[in-house]
């Protein structure tokens, strides 16, 4: 009686890893129809009008590029810690400490020109984020606690000093009613890319940051040792590699990434701190690296993907009465098949007689 077992694939076709995620995109969308058509909306004019409301016009496109560019940075944060076997899911906490720093610099606690000021900001959020992450990578490193445990709790912590802090002594005098800070002032603001736009220079930030990581994992010695510890760490340290101080390099590179997000956040989108500067970008860029495989330039990818089907449900959800929480199903759906397509690319259907 002949029966089906999993083989692994010695090597896997690049045709085969380039498609998995296109096709796992496609099958997410053909199974959501079926609750599109419950909720009693025509399933192809849905889609159009995601489609449409994402990247239909001028300011569509601007606002999926706007969205993108915090979920490449939190992917890109997912992404590189994965690779290690550092499983960081504090990516929100590290988000809000990162703009937390940013706006204690940016308004007006150092008074200096764009060219000086930008990238001290810049440099303040990203510092902040390594050091939120550091201590749960320590703690992993040098005492074996569970880091997703570590990392998952700060992010509420994180969110309750930003609380008092903006109820408290960075709270904006001038403000009206909902708690914020003072606002970024004009030197540290990141400029616009496109005008009368919301779309900034967090975009490219976030695609330079994108290459940077590509190159460091794939074309350098550390990258090799990531490679190596995530992998198989046991043996990584018995070849000689600095298995600690490798975990600790990428948990600061991961951490900085998700604050340089905050800052992109506040100093190129909103201009200022509130309690909902991230309507999740620190969860979503968990999905982001999933969907691109964990490499960094299909990060690009994930987080487009993800950010149109956002932008155009919200879209969609004003022209025909229907919920935009059926992104959060798409996106939702999509990582799951994203998994079963991940299955597809290590291993191959064998039929074995009994």
């Amino acid at each position: 009686m002949a029966r089906v077992r999993l083989e692994p694939r010695q090597d896997t076709p690049a045709i085969l890893t380039v498609l998995a995620p296109v096709a796992a995109g496609v099958l997410a969308l053909l199974i959501c129809a079926l609750p599109l058509a419950w909720a009693g909306a025509p399933t192809w004019d849905a889609y159009a009008l995601i489609f449409e409301g994402s990247l239909g016009s001028r300011f569509a496109l601007t606002e999926t590029l706007t969205r993108a560019a915090p979920l490449m940075l939190t992917g890109l944060a997912a992404a590189v810690a994965f690779r290690a076997k550092l499983w960081n899911i504090g990516g929100e906490g590290q988000l809000y400490v990162g703009a937390l720093a940013a706006v204690a610099v940016g308004t007006g606690a150092l008074s200096a020109p764009p060219a000086v000021l930008i990238p001290t900001v810049a440099l303040a959020g990203a510092l902040a984020g390594a050091l939120l992450m550091l201590g749960p990578t320590l703690l992993k490193v040098r005492l074996g606690v569970d880091e997703v445990v570590t990392t998952l709790l700060l992010n509420f912590i994180v969110l309750l000093f930003v609380q008092m802090m903006l109820e408290g002594p960075m709270k904006d005098p001038m403000g009206l009613g909902w708690p914020q800070s003072m606002p970024i002032v004009d030197e540290a603001a990141w400029p616009t890319l496109v005008e009368r736009t919301r779309l900034h220079a967090g975009l490219l930030v976030a695609l330079a940051a994108a290459v940077v990581c590509w190159v460091l994992i794939d074309r350098t010695v550390l990258g090799f040792e990531v490679r190596a510890v995530g992998a198989n760490p046991t043996a990584a340290g018995f070849a000689g590699m600095p298995v600690g101080w490798t975990m600790v390099r990428v948990g600061l590179l991961s951490g900085a990434l998700a604050g340089l997000a905050g800052v992109g956040e506040v100093a190129g989108l909103k201009g200022y701190l509130t309690q909902d500067l991230s309507p999740g970008y620190g969860y979503g860029g968990i999905v982001v690296a999933m969907l691109a495989q964990l490499h960094p330039l299909g990060v690009i990818a994930g987080a487009l993907f993800v950010a149109a089907v956002f932008v155009g449900a919200d879209f969609m959800g004003r022209e025909l009465g229907v919920t935009s929480y059926i992104a959060d199903l798409i996106v939702a759906t999509a990582l799951l098949t994203m998994l079963l397509s991940g299955l597809a690319t290590r291993y191959r259907l064998r039929w074995a007689g009994a």
